[in-house]
């Protein structure tokens, strides 16, 4: 047997696989014990075996639950929770680590890391939204992961992991789907996937998608007069299902056995994302629409080349993991509720300052034109020895390097040249920089086994530095602002602008002026994080273990320069978990309590002329149980629950103006959050249960039905109680915004499987209930129009497939 083959081999033998569930499937529905070989800590180990709160989403429950992004999978992990502005666009959180703000554009790096295999693809403004197909199994690891995963995995990591090309023989396979959505359009999607051999020692597998959600909002008719008598309409722009998303993409990877003791991996993946419209709709216009002003569209495409070389020296397993991203995002949003609302709190008066060239009063209304590239390059090399001695050791090094090319340009279509920023006609606001986050780690693990299969001891440590930069411009231009923009621009003594100029930019306000040039501003650390672990194991399906583990983010540069940079925050966890397996096999109940500790919490906000800035806030605890049990009573039934309880609160006052004391006193200063507050975003109960039951026909055909809830609670959507609008009002932005209602959902499906084909007719949210993901407002003050992003109404379809 090759090597490769020996390795879906080893996986398929740990989950007693039918032929049916047996390609890269790790969740066998045919065997009561369940087992699901994961990898967690960087080593193929049975969950059950492995001391981490964590869930598994094998190839058999993906399929079963009709999983295609983030938003499907999500739902299914009840510590995660999110905010979605619109679908690739997402922001994850474990166990209510989460300010509210966190993710926001060029802001603080994500808490939560994902990775595809070996590689991270979290960038600096989030994670990728990778279609789910073809896909072995996804892992959630709750709680800091600091020793082994590194920066972006403060509060947990989410690791999706390929099936991976496979020698020993050809397998090939398609399904495809349409669905109605009520009150909107129709969609589907077509996924197919080949598996090639091409000698006993390699093999390429190939994975290709097509998917167009259908939309579901409208944009209705609307007007809005500003104080200089100006009226528009939103005529040009009225259309029925104005949301809409299609996604195409693929993967290839090719395994080539060198020889007894080595593998080589290269893949590829690329995917293209376009949305158009708007994901969210305004309550005070209706149910499910909006009146926007002008085209929306976001096209988010990204591809990746990544390289993992596995093998022996000794009884060492060595492994390198490489891989470098690239991705861009161009989007164009309606910015009118911006000016409506700024005219409204300046009694008509800002909309005076926008005429054009005749000196004729135009529409202010903005429209952004975001154009984001984004790099990373990562690399880790680690050895680890062999898993079977009583003494095992894991240690590596990485390297991560990120860029960020931002363009933020807010368009006054007509506006006065000499009101725009200099050399930029209809700019009445540009942001043009360049940011670069690089990240190196040596990290190790050490395990001892105190009593043989008993009692063992782990400790853990990472030492990290970080060296983050930014530089460029932001801000109006000369003839708008005296103060900010083009005013503030690095001169020589002659009045010249210095440095070299960002292209699009007039010049450059944010960095370190050195001689006739300017550098990026820096922010430059370093530290530790741990892990220490003591896992008791009195039988075979009893597992205790305690965990105290530290993760961190780095601090940054706001891209506002004048606002000082930010720290990096820390999160400390204290956690006892237990992993049970009872009635031979038959029910597994696994849970864990926990406790964390966030220091000085990284909080995001729109400030002034709503531009985002990145504050330390107080410190802030977060405490809870999580609980999961699979139960099959009887042959062919299959009940599945799980449910997380979180607690995340304040420990001192959030203040309006930093305050290291958190007592908010001084002229100006005001308390925005009290001690106490709930941290926003995250429900307090979210629990879910699945059952299934598989009807035994005594030949080929396998016809089933099954039914899902997901429920949570609500949750606040701002953690801030208290502000002041521009003339000086109280402003109370988590009650204008609106909390995040409790829901449930239910989803039900029946189908069949006979031979190599399968059938499946589904429901999806069955009662036609809005599920809150997200409510914002698009400006820092524009309470009076709230939106809210809701998950997608009932959906009714049909699925078939094939798989050789």
């Amino acid at each position: 047997m090759t090597k490769l083959s020996g390795a879906v081999a080893l996986i398929m033998a740990g989950t007693a696989m039918t032929p049916a569930l047996a390609q890269g499937a790790t969740d066998s529905d045919a065997n009561y014990r369940d087992e699901i070989i994961v990898t967690a800590q960087k080593r193929e180990e049975n969950m059950q075996k492995v001391p981490i709160p964590m869930q598994a989403l094998g190839t058999a429950k993906l399929e079963q639950y009709n999983v295609s992004n983030f938003n499907d999978y999500t739902k299914l992990l009840p510590s995660l929770s999110f905010q979605s502005g619109q679908p690739g666009n997402a922001k994850v959180y474990f166990r209510g680590v989460t300010s509210g703000g966190d993710g926001n554009h060029s802001g603080s790096l994500p808490s939560v890391g994902i990775y595809l295999d070996e590689q991270p693809i979290t960038t600096i403004d989030g994670a990728l939204d990778i279609h789910i197909y073809d896909i072995a199994r996804i892992e959630a690891l709750s709680g800091p992961q600091g020793t082994l995963y590194g920066a972006s995995s403060q509060a947990g990591t989410i690791r999706i992991i390929t099936n991976k090309p496979d020698p020993s023989g050809f397998a090939a396979g398609f399904d495809a789907d349409i669905n109605k959505v009520s009150h909107g359009a129709v969609g589907g999607k077509l996924e197919g996937f080949v598996n090639q051999p091409l000698s006993d020692a390699a093999a390429l597998r190939v994975v290709g998608w097509y998917q167009r959600d259908a939309g579901f909002i409208d944009n209705v008719p609307g007007t809005r007069t500003f104080g200089t008598g100006v009226t528009i309409n939103n005529a040009a722009d009225v259309k029925k299902n104005y949301n809409r998303s299609t996604v195409v993409g693929g993967r290839a990877a090719l395994g080539i056995e060198i020889d007894d003791n080595w593998t080589v991996t290269p893949t590829i993946f690329y995917q293209d994302q376009v949305n158009n419209g708007f994901f969210g709709y305004d309550p005070s216009v209706g149910d499910l629409k909006v009146q926007h002003f002008g085209r929306e569209r976001f096209h988010d495409r990204y591809w990746q080349a990544a390289l993992t070389v596995q093998g022996k020296i000794a009884d060492f397993d060595i492994t390198y993991a490489g891989a470098y991203l690239d991705r861009h995002i161009d989007a164009v949003s309606d910015y009118t509720d911006y000016a409506v609302t700024y005219d409204n709190l300046y009694a008509g008066g800002f909309s005076g300052y926008f005429t054009d060239n005749a000196g004729n009063y135009i529409d202010p209304s903005q429209h952004i034109a975001g154009r984001d590239h984004f790099t990373k390059n990562s690399q880790e090399l680690r050895i680890s020895s062999p898993s079977d001695k009583r003494f095992r050791v894991l240690a590596g090094l990485f390297y991560q390097r990120q860029t960020h090319d931002i363009l933020q340009d807010y368009q006054i279509f007509g506006l006065a040249d000499a009101t725009s920023v200099n050399g930029r006609p209809g700019t009445i606001w540009l942001t043009k920089q360049f940011r670069v986050d690089k990240d190196y780690a040596a990290f190790g693990e050490a395990s001892f086994d105190i009593v043989p299969d008993k009692l063992t001891l782990t400790g853990g440590l990472r030492a990290f530095k970080y060296n983050n930069s930014l530089v460029g411009f932001f801000g109006f231009g000369d003839g708008y602002s005296s103060r900010t923009g083009v005013a503030a621009c690095f001169t020589d003594a002659n009045g010249n602008y210095v440095g070299t100029l960002l292209p699009g930019a007039p010049c450059n306000n944010l960095g370190v002026v050195s001689g006739n040039n300017v550098l990026p501003k820096r922010v430059k650390g370093n530290g530790t994080t741990h892990r220490l672990n003591l896992t008791w194991k009195p039988t075979d399906d009893l597992m205790v273990y305690a965990t105290w583990s530290r993760g961190f983010r780095p601090g940054g540069i706001n891209r506002r320069g004048t606002i000082p940079p930010y720290s990096p925050d820390y999160l400390t966890n204290y956690e006892l978990g237990w992993k049970t397996t009872w009635l031979d096999g038959k029910l597994r109940i696994n849970g864990a309590l926990f406790w964390e500790e966030w220091k000085k919490f990284q909080f995001s906000f729109l400030g002034a002329n709503s531009f985002t800035e990145i504050h330390n806030g107080p410190n802030a605890r977060s405490k809870g149980i999580e609980l999961d049990f699979t139960f099959r009573p009887i042959e062919g039934l299959t009940l599945i629950g799980s449910g997380a309880y979180t607690d995340a609160k304040t420990r001192q006052n959030l203040c309006g103006i930093d305050d290291p004391t958190y007592s908010c006193a001084g002229a100006g200063n005001f308390i925005s959050a009290p001690k106490g507050t709930r941290l926003p975003i995250t429900s307090k109960w979210r629990y879910g249960g699945t059952a299934r039951y598989d009807f035994d026909m005594g030949g080929k055909y396998q016809p089933y039905v099954q039914g899902t809830m997901t429920y949570a609670s609500s949750a606040s959507s701002d953690i801030r109680t208290l502000i002041f609008d521009p003339n000086g009002n109280p402003v109370n932005p988590a009650a204008l915004t609106g909390k995040l209602r409790s829901y449930a959902i239910f989803d039900f499906s029946a189908g069949a499987k006979f031979g190599r084909w399968t059938w499946e007719a589904y429901v999806e949210n069955a009662f036609d209930k809005r599920a809150q993901k997200t409510r914002l407002v698009t400006c820092g003050q524009c309470f009076d129009r709230p939106y809210v992003f809701p998950n997608t109404p009932q959906t009714i379809g049909m699925r078939i497939g094939w798989k050789y």
